[in-house]
């Protein structure tokens, strides 16, 4: 069976809407929450490390500590909220985490200790973890729902995805402005207050209840039978050690690029302006992706990019000394960059439907998004102790088995 094909369980019934045009809201409201979201929960955190360091009497890794908690407590939270939006859908949670959201960055801009900021940051992490891509994706996967949506559903993903692929581009350039116009904690005021005036209202108003309830005992009984039979088969498995093994390999790349590259002798200005080309490739990425779904399978679209990347990961050591070889190698490696956040729900509806979805994302992003905030740390030992090249080879090694993992779950 291809990864398209979806036996294990039916499509769930009843999600389809005669609206389309209340669709489009949906999605344009969750492209600006997303891109907004993680801007200001995840990219702005990078802008005030040093002054929250400098301020707090603390060194840059136990400040760097907040996020990789925070990670840690979505990836933790991330199957108990895809239960809850498999059974409510989406509006409660996102507004409420919204609420949570904007009150702990506000909270996070009057810290005076490291405790403080830890709890801080383990507020945010359930935030995201209600809020941030998972969450988005699962109201989208309900509201497209039914055999005639699936053009529907991959172009909303596409759109969200798109448009929230240009975060960092946007928030750290503006996070930097209002720190150096502001300070860093007046800085988290405005941002807090950019978040809560567009997420709050637009995840409350704008996304909708369900209209059938899926909230039943047999609805959810039906859910749970879908996930046991899930976790207790291969497929599901293949698809959890690919994600966390591309995960792991992402995070430990875009945290470590830029110190690399000036590594192999790139002044730290080239270095950066290369490092950001990610967020932008991402976006190309999930373009070309999205169209090598329409000429083969998605699970070997994405292993032929998982394995280019592994590729970029191993010549970088090579031919990352000069210019064009750097350029080369990170526009290679960027294509691959976004890529898991589209394919995944795919291959998940194609094989399981949609009743189920959010809890089945959630249990693949529980094991993902903690290697997201380990990796990085594993990373930095390993360069420590053996060297970068090895840690490129190791990045190779993650790219490389993911890949081989969804070549294997396609042909089942």
């Amino acid at each position: 069976m291809t990864s398209g094909a979806g036996t294990a369980a039916p499509r769930s019934g009843g999600g389809g809407r005669s609206r389309p045009g209340h669709g489009r809201r949906i999605v344009a409201a969750l492209a600006v929450t997303q891109t907004i979201g993680y801007g200001v929960l995840y990219y702005a955190f990078s802008v005030f490390l040093a002054p929250m360091a400098r301020d707090l009497h603390a060194t840059k890794a136990q400040v760097a500590a907040a996020l990789t908690l925070s990670i840690l407590i979505a990836a933790l939270c991330a199957p108990l909220v895809g239960r809850r939006l498999d059974a409510r859908g989406g509006r409660g949670i996102m507004t409420a985490g919204s609420i949570l959201g904007t009150t702990a960055v506000l909270a996070w801009s009057r810290v005076e200790s490291l405790p403080q900021l830890y709890a801080v940051f383990a507020a945010i992490g359930v935030a995201c973890a209600m809020v941030l891509y998972e969450a988005a994706f699962a109201v989208i996967v309900s509201w497209f729902d039914g055999p005639t949506r699936d053009g529907g559903r991959a172009g909303a993903l596409l759109a969200v995805t798109l448009v929230g692929g240009f975060a960092s581009a946007i928030f750290l350039p503006l996070t930097g402005l209002l720190v150096e116009w502001h300070g860093w904690r007046q800085a988290l005021v405005v941002l807090a207050l950019i978040y809560g005036v567009a997420a709050v209202p637009l995840h409350a108003l704008v996304l909708r209840r369900r209209t059938h309830a899926r909230h039943e005992p047999a609805a959810a009984e039906r859910r749970a039978g879908i996930v046991r039979a899930a976790t207790r088969r291969r497929p599901f498995w293949l698809l959890v050690i690919a994600f966390t093994a591309h995960a792991g390999a992402m995070a430990a790349m875009a945290m470590l690029l830029i110190t690399y590259l000036v590594h192999l002798g790139h002044p730290p200005v080239l270095a950066a302006t290369l490092a950001g080309l990610l967020g932008v490739l991402s976006v190309t990425g999930r373009l070309i992706t999205t169209g090598l779904q329409a000429r083969m399978p998605t699970a070997l679209a994405a292993a032929m990019i998982f394995t280019l990347q592994g590729v970029a990961a191993l010549l970088l050591p090579l031919a990352g000394r000069t210019v064009p070889g750097a350029v080369g190698v990170v526009l290679l490696f960027g294509l691959g960059f976004g890529i898991a956040s589209i394919t995944l729900p795919h291959l998940l509806v194609g094989r399981y439907g949609t009743a189920a979805y959010a809890s089945l994302s959630g249990r693949v992003a529980a094991f993902a998004v903690a290697d997201k905030a380990l990796a990085p740390l594993g990373a930095f030992a390993l360069a420590q102790v053996a060297g970068y090249g090895w840690v490129m080879g190791v990045v190779a090694a993650a790219c490389v088995i993911a890949a081989l993992a969804l070549v294997a779950y396609h042909r089942l």
